[in-house]
């Protein structure tokens, strides 16, 4: 077995930064994982530290977590997919006996603010969608070895798994106990992982989830819960075992040379955050955040040899993971500011020969890991709850790629210069915005927009790789709106001025309804639950009153609740 070696702190704790959440961290700096490693198999313990939470008030005893714990698990997750290129199953279990992880914390949960609690669902069910995504899309497989009591969150991070193994040992249940306990729902996808997944039969279900002390052994099985059970002699062998053969179903190179996640570099200030490509600024007054990101500099490696010599300096990696980094901070830490100005800058050729390196290599562990990562960031502006708006400036370069952030947006606007056609600011469509992005209905963004109906479609299609104005692109229906130099000011500020006064909560549920207007599927359903049923719930007298079910649990009170079915 071989430990990860220590990492750099990723950057120096300020006075600024003391209250801020910091989404950055590294395997010498975990309180809560351990990570080994044994040839293909990795394996992440959980063994978390009662005394380490992210914040006062707590304990996280019994492996209950908060959003400290998720934070490690998603950059030990992120490590092994790109430092450890060797590594197909990861084997997900507990150093603590008879505990594998009893869930949330419910204390945590208790003392803190509504919006924490949202973020704190909507990150931890990102992390958990991103064990699925690479299962899928990078062969990654994921084993969960439940080898003790498995409650809540801890449940739902198994769920997440590819398979399920439950020690037999007549005590370690799997459960949901949020409904009877907590007068909340499951709120990491638990309900829609068990019935869209598992295929846990509705009347089963029901039961389960409103059954506190779970479901153990042959019965576990039997419901399909778990995919298998073992006892204690045989757990560690069937395990081991079972983790091999999901091994074998992966692509994953066995010599394949990994990159160091070096810590990614930012600026903060009090206003803004600078990354060597992306900025943010904030302009409190108006409630706005300015984001610029910004293209390669230069034409960046083509060929195999060149992206694995750059490394985590490789553009399309390093862009990633400042603008996933940039996103968590904002979302956590600026919860007043609630419109994002997405705007780009550079040379759109070196976007758009970026986009071709990743197509050209889209079979290569890394560049597949890079786009995957791409991916799933973008996802995470896809279900920001923020108003998004693209300003389409002279300057800009919204090509390929770049083009996903302006398709992500509510609404677009790009400047039409009449007088000067060589000067108004163009975008461009590539083959990249047709499929290398899905959102998480699995849909492009190009084909969210038009419904999936071929003729707009396919008029797009017809005109990528040319630069378009804004006339162009408005008549195509790429943008919502194409001012000319004399509105631009007025109609941008008016826009934005308006978004602005408007009430956060129904832009949140609006855009959330109109940014997902395509297909179905489990993903789609795990956030809307969380944006429409959790978020409600967590604001009810019966779940978060003086007398709620999540107040008083621990105090050896019983819940009041108010009877009306609402």
């Amino acid at each position: 077995m071989m430990h990860l070696s220590a990492y750099a702190t990723p950057f120096k704790e300020t006075a600024l930064t003391t209250n801020r959440v910091n989404y950055q961290t590294s395997p010498s700096e975990y309180h809560h994982w351990k990570l080994t490693f044994d040839g293909a198999v990795a394996t992440l313990a959980a063994d978390f530290d009662e005394n380490a939470g992210l914040r006062p008030g707590y304990k996280l005893k019994l492996n209950s977590y908060d959003l400290g714990v998720d934070i490690e698990l998603n950059d030990a997750v992120n490590r092994i997919r790109f430092e450890h290129p060797e590594v197909r199953t990861v084997v997900v279990t507990s150093a603590k006996e008879k505990v594998f992880c009893s869930g949330a914390n419910i204390f945590m949960l208790g003392v803190s603010s509504h919006a924490w609690k949202v973020n704190f669902c909507k990150f931890t069910n990102e992390t958990r969608n991103g064990l699925e995504d690479s299962s899928q899309h990078s062969g990654l497989k994921f084993l969960a070895a439940v080898n003790g009591a498995c409650a809540g969150g801890g449940y739902e991070l198994a769920l997440a798994c590819d398979e399920i193994i439950l020690v037999d040992d007549r005590s370690s249940a799997v459960s949901l106990p949020e409904v009877p306990l907590l007068g909340v729902l499951p709120g990491t996808g638990g309900l829609t992982r068990v019935t869209d997944k598992r295929h846990v039969r509705h009347d089963l279900a029901d039961i389960f989830c409103t059954t506190s002390e779970g479901v153990r052994g042959q019965k576990a099985k039997d419901w399909r819960l778990v995919d298998d059970i073992a006892k204690p002699a045989q757990f560690a062998q069937k395990v081991q075992e079972r983790a091999l053969q999901l091994a074998a179903q992966s692509d994953r190179p066995t010599n394949g040379k990994g990159v160091s996640l070096t810590p990614v570099q930012c600026d903060m200030a009090a206003d803004s955050l600078t990354y060597p490509h992306v900025t943010v600024q904030i302009d409190r007054d108006k409630r706005t955040a300015t984001w610029t990101v910004k293209a390669p500099a230069a034409l960046p490696p083509s060929d195999i040899a060149g992206i694995e010599a750059a490394g985590a300096d490789w553009y399309p990696l390093a862009l990633a993971r400042e603008l996933e980094d940039a996103i968590l901070n904002m979302r956590t830490n600026e919860l007043d500011i609630g419109t994002w100005l997405i705007k780009t800058q550079g040379d759109a050729a070196n976007v758009l020969a970026m986009d071709a390196s990743l197509l050209a290599h889209k079979d290569h562990w890394l560049v597949r890991e890079t786009t995957g990562l791409l991916r799933r960031t973008l996802s995470r502006l896809d279900v920001s709850s923020r108003s998004l708006f693209a300003l389409i400036e002279a300057g800009s370069c919204f090509a390929g790629t770049f083009l996903e952030l302006a398709l992500a947006c509510d609404r677009s606007y790009q400047l039409m210069l009449p007088d000067d056609a060589s000067a108004s600011p163009k975008i461009m469509v590539s083959d990249v915005n047709f499929g290398l992005y899905p959102m998480c209905t699995g849909q492009s963004r190009l084909s969210r927009r038009f419904y999936d109906e071929a003729a707009p479609l396919e008029a797009v299609r017809a005109k990528a790789g040319q630069a378009l104005d804004a006339d162009a692109a408005f008549a195509l229906g790429l943008i919502t709106s194409n001012p000319d130099d004399i509105d631009w000011a007025d109609e941008t500020r008016i826009a934005i001025e308006e978004r602005v006064s408007m009430s956060p909560d129904a832009l949140t549920g609006m855009e959330a309804n109109l940014r997902f207007n395509g297909p179905e599927n489990m993903f789609t359903r795990i956030f809307a639950r969380l944006t429409a049923w959790q978020n409600w719930i967590f604001q009810r007298p019966n779940a978060v009153g003086e007398k709620g079910a999540l107040k008083v649990y621990g105090k050896g009170e019983k819940a009041a609740f108010d009877w009306n079915r609402v």
